[in-house]
């Protein structure tokens, strides 16, 4: 059975769903640990009620990025993880941390990448004029949200949309699609090759409207 760590920095709604999905669907792997940055992380709790091991290895008390990056990498190898799941974790990572996991860590961002990386991507899709937006699940590389796209979900812009509804549908999708990327990983099913990934089973990469 294969172990899943997962990383967060808040409510971690994407951690949950990752969690209550390993379990309903009884996949070969379980959520070992969920490790936060922030004692504040309302995650952390939902993790100790369902009996999984938590840590804290928060980021203030660190004077450098690459100190920070070493206890974390400290704390998630203690838990043996064959799949680093990022969820909502609000830190940038280092070239050296993401190459120790290189292959087998995933995020999710909420945006149709490569479009719109880093933050505000409601806000920039709304100014942009955009009609459609979204969710990516990628790999990890040290590029920030340049990662090999796993899947997609595509969500409508509505009119009279706001940030925070769109953000609200959007998040809907990213509770679906990264359960399912993350189970493709821990069972094997992804290939990577030139940049691109493959479902080998067929399965379709795109959640669309």
């Amino acid at each position: 059975m294969k172990s899943i760590v997962v990383l967060i920095s808040g409510r971690g709604s994407n951690m949950r769903s990752i969690v209550e999905a390993c379990a309903a669907e009884r996949w070969p792997a379980r959520v070992a640990a969920v490790i936060a940055n922030r004692p504040d992380a309302a995650g952390l709790e939902y993790a100790r009620e369902r009996g999984i091991a938590t840590a804290l290895v928060d980021h203030q008390a660190f004077d450098s990025r690459d100190a920070f990056d070493a206890a974390l990498a400290d704390a998630i190898d203690g838990f043996a993880p064959d799949v680093v799941v990022l969820a909502g974790f609000m830190r940038i990572l280092g070239a050296a941390f993401v190459r120790r996991y290189e292959g087998r860590m995933l995020n999710i961002h909420p945006s149709l990448l490569p479009s719109f990386p880093g933050l505000h991507t409601h806000e920039r899709a709304l100014e942009a004029g955009c009609k459609v937006a979204g969710a990516t699940v990628h790999f990890v590389t040290p590029e920030l949200d340049h990662g090999p796209i796993v899947m997609q979900a595509v969500v409508p812009v509505r009119p009279g949309d706001t940030a925070e509804l769109l953000a609200e549908r959007v998040l809907e999708r990213e509770h679906v699609i990264y359960p399912r990327s993350v189970r493709w990983l821990v069972e094997g099913r992804l290939r990577v090759e030139g940049g691109v990934v493959t479902q080998l089973d067929g399965e379709p990469q795109a959640l669309l409207a």
